[in-house]
């Protein structure tokens, strides 16, 4: 997937344009990718009274690099900078599963999940030290059809290598959640209701057998999902699944969350947060004095 549009305009800084309209994808924008409710209800941007979305980072490769056309990779020196800042202020970088169960225990505060999306190599040797310096713990998605293969969905390249099922036992023994993102990386949307299932529930067969534990959480390629799929994850037995954008269908089983890239450092990433707060709420309006702070520290950061 191509994160060009997260990557903002000018200096690496998002544009006021986007802070003010801040994704809130329906129809057309991303027709299917709208997350989903839990349950049968269709709940939709949680307002503050009914507690908003969780704070969710997004991340994929860290590693040195030199090629990166799909914008997602990310230098482990600015991932240490980015885990750093977390740290500093007082917040706990943690696996969805544990987020989930903190928010249901109404105890999460100063929590922020943290998902690497497709179980890149990379993960076990440039972040994991890092996340187990700072007493962080994260949850990674992994294609459980490609195994010890690579990125093949991803024309333009680099190959990056993907784990092996022991690497993946290994990372799950060193206190990371493993979740689905599925068989092959492809959109669901269009899938079968045969490759669908096969894609959601092999998926999650093949991780438990791999892990020895539960598989709680499915990630959703591309960010891809309308409510077939959403009923899938659930009906698969998933405690959660993970979006990318807000929509109308966000919820527990289609949390959004906030791509991170190698702009960001301590400015944009104190910017995103302040706008998941705006954009991940239920039609309220658009509070004038939060934006005009967001605006305030992207500019500080220019």
């Amino acid at each position: 997937m191509d994160y060009r549009a997260d990557q903002g305009t000018g200096k690496g800084e998002p544009s006021t344009g986007e802070l003010g309209s801040a994704r809130l994808n329906t129809g057309a924008q991303m027709a299917a990718d709208g997350p989903a409710g839990s349950g049968s209800e269709p709940t939709v941007h949680r307002a503050q009274g009914s507690r908003s979305a969780p704070f969710v980072l997004m991340y994929h490769s860290v590693t040195p690099y030199t090629d990166d056309p799909y914008l997602v990779t990310i230098s482990p020196g600015r991932f240490e900078l980015q885990m750093g800042w977390l740290d500093r202020r007082g917040l706990r970088g943690v696996s969805i599963g544990t987020l989930m169960a903190a928010r249901r225990r109404h105890c999460d505060a100063g929590l922020v999940g943290l998902t690497f999306d497709d179980g890149y190599d990379d993960f076990r040797r440039h972040a994991l030290p890092v996340l187990l310096r700072h007493g962080f713990t994260a949850t990674a998605f992994v294609i459980a059809g490609r195994l010890g293969g690579h990125n093949g969905w991803d024309q333009q390249g680099p190959r990056k290598e993907l784990m092996t099922a022991r690497q993946v036992r290994e990372v799950a023994a060193a206190g990371i959640e493993i979740g689905s993102h599925g068989l092959r990386h492809v959109s669901l949307t269009g899938a079968t209701d045969l490759a669908l299932q096969r894609e959601q529930l092999q998926s999650r067969q093949i991780l438990q057998d791999v892990t020895g534990t539960e598989v709680g959480g499915f990630c959703y390629p591309y960010g891809h999902l309308d409510r077939r799929v959403l009923d899938g994850v659930r009906g698969a037995g998933y405690d959660y699944g993970c979006a990318i954008w807000a929509s109308e269908l966000t919820g527990r089983y289609a949390l959004p969350r906030v791509y991170v890239g190698e702009p960001d450092g301590r400015a944009r990433l104190q910017a995103k947060r302040l706008r998941h707060r705006l954009t991940c709420t239920r039609a309220l309006p658009l509070d004038t004095d939060a934006l005009a702070a967001t605006q305030l520290v992207l500019r500080r950061s220019a």
